[in-house]
């Protein structure tokens, strides 16, 4: 289709040159900013017949981010594989321990290697991007793709999120403007055990939010009995001035503390009050 190849930025030829010797490929795919645009030129590069992006689906996924992958996928011609995973099951990860995350994608891989096996396809990989491996970054989901011999093509050539946004935009990916988007559980203070029902709670306060208008990074933290609302620093008036109404909202929820962070949304904010 025409519009795989109508803009192809420098920065994407060393990707293309790397996937495209791959006899055959199954990627680790949420429809978030890194995995769509290694969905789409894995696709470009394979072809529909040698690729596959397989969805892992839990509570846990957030439905919004479900309905953007199949988005791209769809648009993209993107075949695509949803695979049940149970980390909800597993009670190191319930625990909900600052390397939660790690359990999490050992789930992950534990589903998805065998399945490529079976298919016949040659390399598992991710969308690990370069920023990610600059070493601040608390990532311990890291090491369960080291384990499991899953390769991150973006990161192998030095792709950061600002590049991966850049070439985004220029094949047309609606994702390449996407705030972030982790699993639900990443809202959940660390050591308050990961449940299905707090889960759903931060889904849907963050949907309501959504709603009411706010763009650009949330996050809404589930600190037991409390919700903290995290937005980008020019959101916070926004909030402040409609927190009455907001916590109507969050309080038929089941919280019964609603504040607004006055720091707004910073990545890894809950290990500000956890030890690693």
């Amino acid at each position: 289709m025409s519009y795989y190849y109508s803009a192809m930025p420098d920065a994407l030829a060393g990707l293309r040159d790397l996937v495209r010797p791959f006899p055959s490929a199954l990627l680790g795919y949420s429809g978030g900013v890194d995995s769509a645009l290694l969905a789409v030129v894995l696709r470009q590069e394979l072809g529909r017949d040698r690729m596959l992006a397989a969805i892992g689906r839990s509570a846990s996924y957030p439905e919004a981010q479900w309905r953007t992958a199949r988005e791209v996928a769809d648009r993209f011609d993107v075949p695509v594989l949803e695979v049940d995973t149970h980390e909800l099951e597993d009670p190191h990860y319930l625990a909900n321990p600052t390397n939660r995350c790690f359990y999490c994608k050992t789930e992950l891989w534990t589903r998805l290697v065998p399945l490529a096996r079976a298919r016949g396809l040659a390399v598992v990989c991710d969308g690990t991007n370069a920023d990610d491996l600059g070493g601040g970054e608390h990532r311990p989901g890291r090491g369960a793709g080291e384990r499991a011999g899953v390769r991150s093509p973006l990161a192998e050539v030095g792709l950061t999120k600002a590049a991966i946004r850049a070439a985004s935009q220029a094949l047309g990916l609606p994702t390449w403007d996407a705030p972030a988007a982790p699993c639900l559980s990443s809202r959940v203070q660390y050591g308050l055990q990961i449940t299905p029902v707090r889960l759903q709670q931060v889904e849907l306060a963050e949907a309501y939010l959504r709603e009411l208008g706010v763009r650009g990074d949330l996050r809404v933290r589930h600190r037991g009995r409390a919700a903290r609302i995290e937005v980008e620093p020019a959101w916070i008036p926004w909030a402040e001035q409609r927190l009455e109404t907001i916590t109507v909202r969050l309080t038929a929820l089941g919280f019964a503390h609603v504040d607004v962070d006055p720091r707004g949304y910073r990545r890894g904010s809950l290990l500000e009050s956890s030890s690693p």
